[in-house]
């Protein structure tokens, strides 16, 4: 029976092995152990999971805000248009997650990170952002990132 090797790992995604004893045929020969494979069903086939076997990682790109000292007291006419423009921005699918980072230990937000599909949505999402054209934001980077391990 000839099967492609996309049915193959639909039905099988692992092999254990198992020991078992052989009675001798005469009793003049000792037992003898070997090996067989066993097939075992696991929850989770490889043929169906969402990363393919031999594909490169997707590319996201990391969009990252430096914010004024004064940022909370600052912010306030313009976070509903800067949330807005996010939220919309994940509704289409560019944007991912993102928000305030802050130095551990301290409460004031010193920036943020946005995580992108591509690299016209943060640089579209820089341009549209009323924090970057009222001066909240004093500083920004656009960086790409090869996700490897983790959902995205």
């Amino acid at each position: 029976m000839v099967m492609s090797f996309s049915k193959f790992l639909n039905r099988v995604s692992t092999v254990a092995i198992t020991t078992r004893s052989i009675a001798p045929l005469s009793s003049s020969l000792p037992s003898v152990a070997f090996t067989t494979p066993t097939i075992c069903n696991t929850r989770r086939s490889f043929a169906r999971s969402s990363n393919p076997l031999f594909s490169s990682p997707p590319s996201r790109y990391l969009l990252s805000y430096e914010y004024i000292p004064d940022v909370l007291e600052k912010r306030g006419p313009f976070r509903e248009g800067h949330i807005g423009l996010a939220k919309d921005m994940i509704e289409e699918g560019v944007c991912v997650s993102g928000g305030p980072s802050t130095v551990p230990g301290e409460s004031v937000p010193n920036g943020a990170l946005f995580i992108f599909t591509t690299k016209d949505a943060a640089e579209k999402f820089v341009a549209e952002d009323p924090y970057v054209s009222n001066g909240i934001v004093t500083g920004h980077s656009i960086a790409e990132w090869s996700v490897v391990v983790g959902t995205n």
